[in-house]
């Protein structure tokens, strides 16, 4: 009897807040018939990943624990919009893994033809850019702008939506974004809201990707 598929969303920070608030963004798409989706917070992590110290830091740690339930993984998730160690666990395991940065980019450019990224701080800007240059998408974005809130402070959802919303307006009416990705995982329980305050597709990038690490497990690719 075949076992049923596992992802595992991994999220690289040590927060539990953020850990819970990825689960109930997936919750959705926990089907009865489906695989199992369990998201896992990284205790050696920082308490947000903010810098390319963290992300230097908290690979190693990443990679362990994703070969900790290697036996049962159809699929990992690497819940964090840098994408850190994406390439490391794709070279450490031999099921599909996914970044929510590479998946939530190329969900956008087929929802919309200018992407805008919502980023929480000034700082996170030139990694994002660095990382979509390398992807070859620069040329379909209208602009990456912070809220400059760190991840901590993200658990203050009404000001947090507050300013997601001030600063995406910006995106679709000055910088002429037709769909905004969230720049990062903590902020996995606005886009409903978002969506509804701008008008136009918001992409939660954790659901995205999960959306298709789910298609991955049932199709076999």
């Amino acid at each position: 009897m075949n076992r049923r598929p596992h992802i595992y969303v991994l999220n690289p920070n040590s927060s539990q807040i953020v850990t819970d608030g990825l689960d109930r963004a997936v919750q959705p798409l926990r089907l009865s018939d489906g695989p199992a989706i369990s998201c896992l917070r990284l205790p050696e992590g920082p308490a947000g990943v903010q810098s390319q110290t963290d992300i230097d830091t908290l690979i190693p740690h990443l990679r362990a624990q994703a070969l900790s339930v290697q036996d049962d993984a159809s699929a990992y998730v690497v819940a964090c919009f840098s994408d850190p160690g994406l390439y490391t666990l794709r070279e450490a395991v031999d099921v599909p893994v996914l970044g929510i940065a590479e998946t939530g980019v190329l969900t956008a450019l087929s929802l919309g033809q200018r992407f805008g990224v919502l980023s929480i701080l000034q700082a996170s800007i030139p990694r994002h850019l660095r990382y979509f240059g390398a992807m070859g998408v620069t040329d379909r974005l209208a602009a990456d702008l912070a809220i400059n809130m760190g991840v901590s402070e993200l658990a203050d959802e009404k000001k947090a939506l507050q300013r997601l919303t001030e600063v995406g307006l910006r995106l679709r009416d000055e910088h002429g974004a037709d769909v905004v990705v969230l720049g990062c995982a903590g902020m996995a329980n606005q886009r409903d809201a978002l969506e509804q305050a701008l008008g136009i597709a918001v992409v939660e990038p954790t659901q995205a990707t999960v959306a298709v690490a789910l298609g991955r497990c049932l199709l076999g690719w």
